[in-house]
């Protein structure tokens, strides 16, 4: 009896994050077990389509299947210094440790770049089917000699043509202007 109590009890230890290899098919990780146990190259399970490189000092809950402490998984990987807090019931959100996020809030879809760039890449076109506003400048062929809208705008509205008529002058600015 004695024996098997020690088996449950090293099945699940709690440890802290000291190294992670994410070059490796599944990531293997360096853990500090409670009680000071080191571990080494102990591998992390991740859920299909999400994965993650935590920091050093990220919390690991770890499995020892049958107890054996030889041969350690680990299931998650939480991080309390970064995690968002005061989400609603039912609100889900990505981050990471520079203050990017993606929240799916009650009210719709908030994405925080935390002042970086954010940046589609690889689609043959990015379709939106609603309108588009937006509190900046829009700019189009930004890689070469584009212009923003803001800039088309004041080339319109300060046009002229020459005059076609028997006059043989320039016509005035546009009575009908982009606002």
């Amino acid at each position: 009896m004695a024996g098997n109590i020690k088996g449950l009890v090293n099945l699940f230890a709690r440890g802290v994050l000291t190294s992670l290899d994410s070059a490796k098919k599944c990531q293997a990780a360096g853990l500090k077990l409670i009680g000071g146990d080191p571990k080494e190259n102990v591998e992390y399970l991740e859920p299909y389509g999400f994965t993650s490189s935590a920091q050093d000092g990220a919390e690991a809950a770890v499995l020892f299947p049958g107890g054996d402490r030889s041969h350690g998984v680990v299931i998650t990987v939480s991080d309390r210094r970064y995690r968002l807090k005061g989400l609603k019931r039912g609100e889900v959100a990505i981050y990471d440790d520079q203050g990017q996020s993606v929240i799916l809030t009650r009210d719709g879809i908030v994405v925080n770049g935390a002042g970086k760039p954010i940046v589609f890449k690889n689609a043959p076109k990015a379709r939106f089917e609603m309108p588009v506003e937006a509190t900046g400048n829009i700019r189009d062929n930004c890689d070469s000699s584009g212009k923003t809208m803001a800039d088309m705008r004041q080339t319109y509205n300060g046009h002229t043509h020459k005059e076609n008529g028997d006059g043989g002058g320039t016509t005035d600015t546009p009575g009908q202007t982009m606002s």
